[in-house]
């Protein structure tokens, strides 16, 4: 366990290092190729990091079964996600529409890029693959809701001028949001587990099993989990430093901030769904996607409000007309696409040109 667990201590150090030495880190702001050269270290750090964390996800998926598995795994990532974009508002530059960028890729990166490369490579494999089609109208039926209320409602309410809510509609959709996604935990972990299984309620399709490593008991990996997190939580101001200081001094738009940072917290989701698809596990596959939707706009919503509410930093949920149109563009072609338990890789290719039409809005701005 000790070799395996080597980035541990070394992550540490680093956490630790920027926080003590941040202003001599950064210095002035002023040097392009040195503030380049930290973001390039953190982004690599924390993408180690952030693929332990997906290890010892899987060991506690192994352990304790689905859905907790991919659960614990999902609120790891928002934690990280959440960390990161609260610090970007907090060091006090003026990113009023991260959050939002950050929520918005975060659909668009998993609903359209990863979902569709999980059913395309996974169709090509495996021809059709199946799913549990009362899971996955669960997850739509939350995700639909929310997401049109946190990122598409603000921009058409009429008690403020910006595409954002007053203080009684930031407490309103912040505890309904939460209280919402909390009945989804509920009927996932408790009241309909049954929803979340393979059809014929096993997990596992082919032949090869995994089973846990043997290096550790639940508490061990849990803690080791916890052990990775707390780091890279520390080090999600220190990232968020260079991200907006080259954005503002590039002249870049401001959501590709908002996509380096999905794609980031992203990356262990990403690894974890497409091996899932070519094994032909789509129902875990579609859980940890799905979910992470779910978790994303049920859990960051409430967090930014509520910072937003209590800092006073300016905070914009709504989408401009052209984001709002692709995102329920995607809402409607993932009705159809998990509307038979069945899957194919028309489906997967329909989602990827989705995906490539959100990459080209991020620069639809520049000239």
């Amino acid at each position: 366990m000790l070799k395996r667990e080597w980035l541990l201590p070394i992550i540490w150090i680093v956490a630790i290092g920027f926080k003590v030495f941040s202003k001599e880190l950064f210095g002035e702001l002023d040097n392009m190729v040195q503030i380049g050269v930290i973001f390039v270290f953190l982004f690599f750090a924390i993408l180690m990091t952030a693929f332990a964390v997906i290890r010892h996800a899987d060991e506690l998926a192994e352990i304790l079964g689905e859905p907790f598995g991919t659960l614990i795994l999902t609120l790891s990532v928002i934690i990280i996600e959440v960390s990161i974009i609260a610090a970007v508002m907090l060091t006090g530059t003026d990113t009023p529409t991260m959050a939002r960028d950050t929520m918005y890729s975060v659909v668009m990166i998993v609903m359209n890029g990863m979902a569709g490369f999980a059913l395309l490579f996974g169709g090509l494999k495996h021809q059709e693959q199946v799913y549990n089609l009362q899971g996955t109208n669960t997850f739509l039926a939350i995700i639909l809701p929310l997401a049109v209320i946190g990122l598409v409602l603000p921009t058409y309410t009429h008690s403020t001028i910006a595409a954002t809510f007053t203080l009684g509609q930031s407490i309103v959709v912040g505890v309904s949001t939460l209280g919402l996604y909390l009945v989804f935990l509920a009927v996932q972990t408790v009241k309909h587990r049954s929803y979340f299984d393979h059809p014929g309620g096993s997990n596992l399709v082919e032949e090869e099993h995994h089973s846990p490593d043997g290096s550790g008991s639940t508490m061990v990996h849990a803690v080791l989990l916890l052990a990775y997190l707390v780091p890279v939580v520390m080090l999600a101001k220190s990232i968020a430093i260079p991200v907006e200081h080259g954005i503002a001094t590039l002249g870049l738009p401001v959501a590709l901030g908002g996509f380096v940072i999905a794609a980031l917290v992203l990356s262990p989701e990403a690894l974890g769904a497409m091996e899932a698809a070519m094994k032909n596990q789509l129902q875990r596959s579609i859980n940890i996607l799905l979910g992470s939707v779910a978790a994303t706009i049920g859990l960051t919503v409430p967090a930014v409000l509520a910072i937003s509410v209590i800092t006073g930093e300016p905070l914009l949920l709504g989408l401009p007309t052209e984001n709002g149109i692709l995102l329920a563009l995607t809402l409607a072609v993932s009705m159809i696409t998990y509307n038979s338990g069945r899957t194919n890789i028309l489906l997967g290719a329909v989602h990827l040109v989705l995906f490539s039409t959100y990459l080209m809005l991020i620069f639809d701005n520049m000239p």
